[in-house]
């Protein structure tokens, strides 16, 4: 009965987090367990900040949103309707179906490791979690939720302090050095290790200013510390971009947060010691860089000759690169501002997660 009723638990979940945002946050009283978890969560997204200086209310509102979007009945059922998922692995003497996941979880922005951990669940699996230390309130109180409505989760839940160890299979996220240590101690186990990648969007100046708009949604939430932030801009030859300072002026206030500020100050300054050509408009530097991973507060560009000759460049390069956005220029491009709303099928590193843990 747990593993068939497992996706109405999740919707419970989504119930609960369509309650918080940053406008207003409005008790229903239809949702299980408000009276114990309602005024914790308020005070736990209030209080991130000073457990990660960049997580903001508004950051942190807007992942919890996202995750209400996407944890829909709906939604759930179109992602795990490409699947046969094996919904009795916590059953009876089919319990040796079940394995132990574990996984290694980033910080660089809220609740980051969310799909993963809803990936091992989902599955039938047990997860085994370390949090980084730069996330380390935000999923263990949903898991606490979670266990809430259906006790059965506290089976199947586990966070680690130290070393991790008993586990079948292991997904880690970390930095291209990390990822080197992850390939070598987990070698001998089934894996899915991601690496640094960025994000990047084609531009041919026709794009509206609207659309304009919107890629600065791309650019600036979560301060672009995202891998599915925009960190780097293709433009013809010859491209003017009048347009896009003038769109993207609505974001100026990013620049009253001094952890932003002090980053524009500071990679500004070593661009102008190394005699770096830059545009810039007070809160953004744009420099032309053939690298995808540009420092926070600035974005790199590159004039391109041809979108053909392009698309064979990017998917030639397609490891190091989370999404492309553009206006329909270029195949499963992304639209504008629509990179950190991902649907529960949009797989980090375009790897099925949940394929890989029907195999382990």
């Amino acid at each position: 009965m747990f593993e068939n009723n497992k996706k109405r638990y999740f919707i419970e979940l989504e119930k609960f987090l369509s309650q918080f945002s940053e406008e207003e946050n409005v008790k229903n009283p239809a949702v299980l367990y408000n009276d114990l978890f309602f005024d914790d969560f308020v005070n736990l997204i209030q209080l991130s900040q000073s457990h990660n200086g960049w997580y903001t209310p508004e950051n942190v509102h807007f992942s919890i949103q996202s995750w209400a979007t996407a944890l829909t009945e709906e939604n759930l059922d179109k992602w795990l309707s490409a699947y046969n998922l094996p919904f009795d692995c916590a059953q009876g003497d089919k319990a040796t179906n079940c394995k132990n996941a574990g996984l290694i979880l980033a910080g660089n922005i809220p609740l980051v490791g969310f799909h993963d951990f809803l990936s091992v669940l989902i599955s039938g699996h047990n997860v085994l979690i370390k949090t980084s230390s730069n996330d380390q309130f935000l999923l263990p109180f949903l898991a606490k939720y979670l266990i809430a409505v259906e006790p059965e989760f506290s089976n199947k839940i586990t966070f680690v302090e130290g070393k991790l160890e008993n586990f079948d299979a292991v997904i880690a996220t970390g930095s291209n050095n990390t990822a080197r240590y992850f390939e070598y101690y987990f070698k001998d186990k089934p894996s899915i290790i991601r690496k640094n990648r960025n994000s990047v969007a084609i531009l041919n100046g026709k794009e509206t200013k609207e659309q304009l708009i919107a890629l600065g949604e791309d650019i600036f939430r979560y301060f672009g510390l995202g891998c599915r932030n925009v960190s780097k801009l293709f433009v013809p030859k010859g491209y003017s971009f009048n347009a896009f300072f003038e769109a993207i002026f609505e974001y100026q206030d990013v620049i009253h947060y001094e952890k932003y500020a002090n980053n524009y100050d500071y990679n500004k300054a070593v661009f102008l010691m190394s005699n770096y050509k830059l545009l810039d408009n007070g809160f953004l530097t744009l420099k032309e860089d053939m690298s995808y991973a540009s420092p926070i507060s600035s974005v790199f560009y590159e004039f391109y000759d041809s979108i053909e000759d392009l698309q064979i460049r990017l998917q030639s390069e397609s490891e190091q690169i989370q999404c492309i956005v553009s206006n329909n220029l270029i195949e499963n491009s992304i639209d504008f501002g629509e990179t950190q709303k991902p649907n529960l099928w949009d797989y980090a590193d375009n790897v099925d997660t949940i394929s890989f843990l029907l195999t382990i």
